[in-house]
């Protein structure tokens, strides 16, 4: 199957194949980062910081004790 080919059938797909179809590909790509040319990483690097924005918006549990930054949490 080509690359074009499986693009048009992304959108035919249940939510549940297109993750599959996704953590598939993450999953190559990580075990052949070390074979990326350093545009192919930067490309990598980017679409990782695109799936990340949801993680660090407001409401998000990641960011919940933001507000404790730089509060000292032992006695000295």
């Amino acid at each position: 199957m080509q690359t074009l080919e499986i693009l048009n059938a992304l959108p035919s797909l249940t939510i549940d194949d297109r993750l599959k179809v996704i953590l598939s590909a993450l999953t190559l790509n990580q075990e052949q980062q070390s074979y990326l040319t350093p545009e192919q990483n930067r490309q990598y690097l980017a679409l990782s910081a695109l799936s990340a924005i949801d993680d660090y918006s407001s409401g998000s549990d990641l960011i919940a004790f933001e507000g404790l930054d730089g509060e000292d949490f032992l006695d000295s």
